[in-house]
């Protein structure tokens, strides 16, 4: 049985496949695979491994052997389910694996942005520090977590262990109830959490439901000093209105880990605005990325490889 990684270089170097390896005959791994290579490179396996790369209906119609997809990682919107379901193709995706990671940089950002680290960062950069009349600097009003109100969009692993943390803070936590499902939902509604929350954090999905969650409106209701941290994906929030906000004073603080397309080859408003004196932090799609997690994903993928040759 031959199995194909196509891009394993968003695991990194470090990380050990030999999980997957000991499970197929022959095992063949690329570090980057280009969308004109994908057919060409999975002719003949019958387990294709990737974690960002396509695999459309025209590329499964001309891979009569595939039998099982693995993606390193939980999003299969690169997979045309559909069509791999008319052709019997399996596809197995691997949850969960980043949950301590990405809870630590959500937590890493909170911190940040509640310091004011970006905007002191500046300061001492341009010799403020140096120059001040005291022994510090008090230009910016921060924020102590503890007491302060965190509400988080996302009640799934990320959100449960991103909501510990901040009950280790001794902030207070509300999960606010499903986007879309309101109705159903015993807990609050978001919109009704705004505008006391001291701190919005997201780990939901993108959906019809989340597309620019926190728009406009949502912006208009939250506090002047809030702080908006999202983990989770890009257009859920509307950067620029977000943007607008915080440079209009209307934001406390904005820190992302996620655009709308990565990488962001042709720029960002947001990565423009880092040269600005703002409470902004952008972070290239990392939370996920500590060695643990990254080999956890390997393992994952080794156990539904290994469920799915046990039937």
């Amino acid at each position: 049985m031959k199995a194909v990684l196509l891009d394993a270089a968003s695991l990194g170097d470090e990380i050990d496949l030999t999980p997957i390896r000991r499970l197929v005959d022959a095992f063949d791994v690329h570090s980057l695979t280009s969308p004109d290579q994908v057919q060409e490179r999975l002719a003949g396996a019958t387990v294709a491994l990737t974690n960002k790369m396509v695999i459309d209906a025209e590329t499964l119609a001309g891979l009569p052997d595939l039998e099982l997809i693995c993606v390193l990682a939980t999003g299969t919107n690169n997979i045309d389910m559909a069509a791999a379901e008319r052709r019997g193709i399996v596809v197995r995706n691997v949850e969960a694996y980043g949950t301590a990671s990405v809870a630590q940089h959500t937590l890493m950002l909170m911190l940040a942005l509640a310091a004011r680290l970006p905007l002191y960062q500046e300061a001492v950069e341009r010799g403020a520090w140096a120059r001040s009349d005291i022994f510090c600097l008090l230009d910016h009003r921060t924020l102590q977590l503890a007491g302060k109100h965190l509400v988080i969009v996302g009640s799934g692993v990320l959100g449960t262990a991103v909501a510990k943390l901040g009950e280790a803070f001794s902030m207070r936590v509300t999960f606010a109830a499903r986007p879309g499902n309101e109705a159903n939902d015993a807990r609050p509604a978001l919109t009704t959490l705004l505008p006391a929350a001291d701190v919005i954090s997201l780990h939901c999905p993108l959906t019809e439901q989340t597309k620019g969650l926190i728009g406009t409106a949502a912006l208009a209701s939250m506090k002047a000093d809030a702080l908006l941290i999202n983990c989770a994906r890009g257009g859920i929030v509307d950067e620029m209105a977000a943007l607008e906000a915080l440079r209009g004073g209307r934001l406390g603080g904005l820190a992302v880990d996620t655009l709308p397309v990565e990488p962001p080859r042709e720029g960002h408003a947001l990565i423009d605005a880092l040269a600005e004196p703002l409470n902004l932090i952008v972070t290239p799609h990392n939370a996920w990325i500590t060695p643990e997690a990254r080999q956890r994903v390997v393992e994952l993928t080794a156990d539904n490889l290994r469920n799915w040759l046990r039937g």
